[in-house]
């Protein structure tokens, strides 16, 4: 039988609002650990420049991130990487969170589990198809890469791979137009010495595999039909990100999307849970809106963890 680690608090997710969670968590004397399946900092690790975050007015994402984990191990906050969650039981009175190494117990849970990337479907699969530039760009210097997405992610991956020697760039937008910021995209296509082209109204149907490597990318025009084949090294992916919900969906409210549903204090329908960040309903999705989220979470989880001693006591 596995081991059981008692704690006041398990935060799942690393991100931005997962660790700005743990921060104020362990400032209120909660026992708290933070479960990541990957490593700290999620999606804002693989973001080349940030340009809108206090203090910094311009950062490498995982600079900052890195930045904040520092944060968070002087404060000896418990950390697990690379973990991954079996099993969530989020009702009663104590949570139980089943994983590959443990069996952890808590009074309260921060789910801060973000969102992942939503994948390229194609009938035909391979290995050079990617989700993050700063990640995997560099095997593709001097070579040609397919860009897929018309958002500032897409173009912002763009550029970085232009600037570490990628020599030829396609992006394509499904949509009848990009919705990157104007002047990101007149950086790219304008400013680049034509080593980038851009098309809209364009998606890949499938992609050319020869020997197990990939050779080529089948795009269509949405409008027409027409089809034609254009020969790439690598496909980058940028289509936004979907909730990552699987461990909870069928244990507490989820708006039509998928995202929780918390109110003004991150509360969730379940008591003792609460949701931060990217997972949750919300307007606006940045790296300093899931840090509020999870300074208010884990304020209102050192609440509910302080009545529910309380009570016990009594």
């Amino acid at each position: 039988m596995s081991e059981e680690h008692a704690y006041d608090l398990v935060i799942l997710g690393g991100g931005p609002a997962g660790m700005a969670a743990a921060i104020y968590a362990a400032r209120a004397n909660l026992k708290t650990i933070v479960l990541e399946s990957n490593i700290t900092g999620g999606l804002v690790n693989s973001t080349y420049i940030i340009e809108n975050f206090p203090t910094y007015p311009e950062i490498h994402g995982m600079k900052l991130m890195e930045k904040m984990r520092e944060h968070v191990d002087s404060l000896n906050i418990e950390v697990e990487e690379i973990c991954e969650v079996e099993k969530l039981e989020l009702e009663g009175p104590i949570k139980r969170i089943t994983t590959d190494g443990g069996v952890y117990t808590a009074v309260a849970v921060i789910l801060a589990t973000g969102r992942k990337p939503i994948p390229l479907e194609t009938p035909t699969e391979a290995e050079q198809v990617h989700w993050c530039a700063i990640c995997d760009g560099m095997a593709y210097k001097d070579k040609h890469v397919l860009v897929v997405g018309g958002g500032n992610s897409a173009f912002d991956e763009a550029l970085y791979m232009l600037s570490i020697g990628i020599a030829r760039i396609t992006l394509v937008e499904m949509m009848p137009r990009y919705f990157a910021a104007p002047s990101t995209q007149e950086q790219l296509f304008k400013c680049s010495d034509g080593k980038a082209e851009g098309f809209t109204s364009t998606k890949v149907t499938d992609l050319v595999v020869e020997d197990g490597k990939l050779t080529g990318a089948v795009l269509q025009h949405t409008e027409t039909g027409e089809e034609r084949t254009i020969p790439v090294d690598g496909v980058f992916v940028f289509l936004g990100q979907s909730p990552n919900n699987d461990l909870f969906k069928d244990q507490i409210e989820l708006n039509a999307q998928g995202y929780i549903k918390t109110d003004r204090d991150m509360n969730t329908s379940l008591p003792g849970v609460f949701g931060a960040g990217d997972i949750n309903e919300k307007s606006y999705r940045q790296i300093t809106t899931a840090m509020a989220d999870g300074t208010i979470a884990a304020l209102a989880a050192q609440r509910y963890v302080r009545e529910q001693k309380a009570s016990c006591s009594a």
